[in-house]
């Protein structure tokens, strides 16, 4: 395994900012574990919002088997396999990552959302678009009535896609209450909206399916927020521990990022991991395992810029 990387300050860059992030997961068995199989998403995404300068994930006990792939929404995966008995497990990912500033956007440009909706279905001799893929429901997400009426009065006749999107965000902003309590990670979107409470998970869920619902492709991203808030800004909910936003097909502007948790768009304080159809794609580390028992987890995240 490589060693780790430096925790010192990398030269500045003049775009954006540079973040360390820091991102530990810690099982704990009753029992030991004798067989495993895992999957992770840790690896920063490499854009043109963002480059993964550094990279490396540490793992104890030390793995039979590790190799990493790309999958086919291009994220970065990384799987390993146990085949000797443990009763812990470690996982530390820790990245730099470069994060710019994304680019100004007039939401009024956007072609009205009846537009874009008609894009999507497929019909003989009509141009395959890929993003059409994201108007289907998922398991986390998927196309339900309820969530369409939810949606529609967003979505007026012949409004700007964009606009929409943006007042969607912030009526589930408003109308939802951010609890840790109320559900888990299992909780899908039909749920999650008839509570009005929840995590940012549920908060993305509920968006995606609502958008798939008016005929939209959307999809989930997961990611990191900034620990710490600059000087004159708010904590923003989600920080600390792994997040999630939600992301919106545009023919004009390509996929928008929208953040219903925190009532905004992504800015230099979110940090791009992967994405997908939804938290079941691109969950950040899962597996299977023969013994075990009961466990205990410990997740612990650090956004930390490195300079100005």
């Amino acid at each position: 395994m490589k060693p780790p990387i430096s925790a010192s300050p990398l030269p500045p860059d003049t775009e954006g900012l540079l973040y360390r992030v820091e991102h530990i997961t810690a099982y704990t068995y009753s029992a030991p574990v004798e067989l495993a199989n895992h999957l992770a998403h840790l690896h920063p995404r490499d854009e043109p919002v963002q480059h993964c300068v550094e990279h490396d994930c540490m793992i104890e006990p030390t793995p039979a088997h590790l190799g990493s792939r790309t999958d086919v929404y291009g994220n970065k995966q990384r799987f390993f396999a146990f085949y000797a008995t443990h009763e812990t497990l470690t996982v530390r990912a820790l990245s730099h990552v470069r994060v710019r500033a994304r680019p100004a956007l007039d939401r009024g440009a956007s072609p009205p959302w009846e537009t874009v909706r008609d894009l999507l279905p497929y019909r003989a001799g009509k141009p395959y678009v890929p993003e059409s893929e994201f108007s289907f429901g998922s398991h986390f997400s998927p196309v339900f009535a309820a969530a369409a009426d939810y949606a529609a009065p967003s979505f007026t006749p012949n409004r700007p896609m964009l606009e929409g999107a943006l007042d969607l965000m912030r009526r589930i902003h408003a109308d939802f209450t951010y609890d840790p309590e109320s559900t888990e990670a299992h909780t899908r979107a039909p749920h999650a909206l008839e509570l009005r409470h929840g995590v940012c998970q549920d908060y993305a869920h509920v968006m995606i399916s609502a958008l798939r619902g008016m005929g939209l492709a959307a999809r989930y991203v997961s990611g990191y927020l900034r620990s710490r808030p600059s000087p004159g800004e708010t904590q923003l909910l989600g920080a600390d521990a792994s997040h999630a936003w939600v992301e919106v097909w545009c023919p004009v502007h390509g996929w928008i990022e929208f953040d219903p948790t925190n009532d905004r768009q992504p800015t230099l304080n979110h940090v791009r991991v992967a994405v997908g159809r939804d938290f079941a794609d691109i969950s950040p580390l899962r597996g299977v395992i023969r013994g075990g028992g009961d466990h205990t987890l410990e997740v612990a995240v650090r956004v930390t810029p490195l300079h100005a």
